[in-house]
């Protein structure tokens, strides 16, 4: 690749990158909905044609700035998951830790980055879309269906569609550790440094969950 070439994929890149940096950061302090196409060109220092080039609509921009974050995070997951299943015999403990871990540590890091995948995971309870909660489950397909067998392994009695609602009350805790922590401060009455920390809330949140994988199957009225 010669030098003009180089530095001609060099300025694609750093305008993406751009683009995606202006579009989380608006879209989590102002939502979805209330962010303009105009606000998040001026934010990025880019014109209309950039963004469409790149990313074809606002649409396929906020899949974009989903999928940079949440495909790393699956990523690790599958990792930590091979790992656990490559030492053999991983405990429901440690599934659950391999699980949870990345996105709390993420959301724990306290930096840009984290502060804003928070608000982003907020964002997309409260102003979801079929066409946004359809993205995020493909993103997550790949890495959710292997937790779900590895899960099923260790809970051999358990009914698949059993599984299926307690992954669901799963992932609502975890969402809810990561953007909901003034609740618990308020509840507390003073504050609680603990839940600034990524790991002191992984080692309470594992074995609440891990009761609640384990709980006897509900009597249907």
């Amino acid at each position: 690749m010669n030098m003009r070439l180089r530095n001609a994929v060099a300025d694609q890149s750093d305008t993406k990158e751009r683009i995606l940096d202006a579009a989380e950061g608006l879209f989590a302090e102002l939502g979805f909905a209330r962010t303009s196409m105009r606000r998040i060109t001026a934010e990025a220092d880019v014109n209309l044609a950039a963004v469409n080039y790149h990313f074809g609509s606002k649409e396929g921009l906020i899949k974009a700035v989903f999928s940079r974050r949440l495909e790393p995070l699956n990523a690790e997951r599958l990792r930590r998951l091979a790992a656990l299943e490559l030492a053999g015999n991983p405990t429901l403990e440690q599934l659950l830790e391999a699980f949870i871990a990345p996105n709390l540590e993420l959301a724990g890091s306290h930096d840009v980055v984290g502060d804003r995948f928070v608000k982003l995971v907020g964002r997309s309870y409260t102003e979801h879309t079929r066409v946004l909660q359809e993205h995020v489950r493909a993103v997550n397909a790949r890495a959710a269906s292997a937790f779900k067998e590895a899960f099923q392994r260790v809970l051999p009695d358990l009914p698949r569609e059993e599984l299926t609602w307690r992954l669901h009350f799963l992932v609502g805790a975890v969402a809810y550790s990561m953007v909901g922590p003034d609740v618990a401060r308020l509840m507390a009455g003073s504050p609680l440094s603990e839940t600034a920390n990524a790991q002191a809330l992984i080692a309470r949140l594992v074995p609440f969950l891990a009761a609640g994988m384990r709980a006897p199957l509900p009597r249907h009225r």
